[in-house]
């Protein structure tokens, strides 16, 4: 499947396309619409450089919220580790 973005609006983004599909797959991953493999190839640079460009926005690599803190705690406790 393509996408077509007219260049009218890639021009009223200021932005490179090679900077618009960068966006887009930033955008995507941190919804959680695409995992890390698939952003960086839509964004179609390596996975360590999207990395990077995460790290450099301040997008967290894993999502971890509190439902999870709170599984990992229950799980935790019921090895005894806790």
């Amino acid at each position: 499947m393509s996408v077509v973005i007219s260049d009218e609006i890639l021009q009223a983004t200021g932005l490179t396309p090679d900077q618009f599909n960068q966006e887009i797959a930033l955008h995507l991953f941190q919804t959680g619409y695409l995992t890390l493999g698939y952003a960086s190839k839509l964004a179609d640079i390596p996975v360590n450089a999207f990395r990077q460009l995460l790290k450099q926005r301040n997008i967290p690599l894993y999502s971890y919220d509190v439902e999870d803190l709170e599984l990992d705690l229950k799980n935790l406790r019921e090895l005894g580790r806790l």
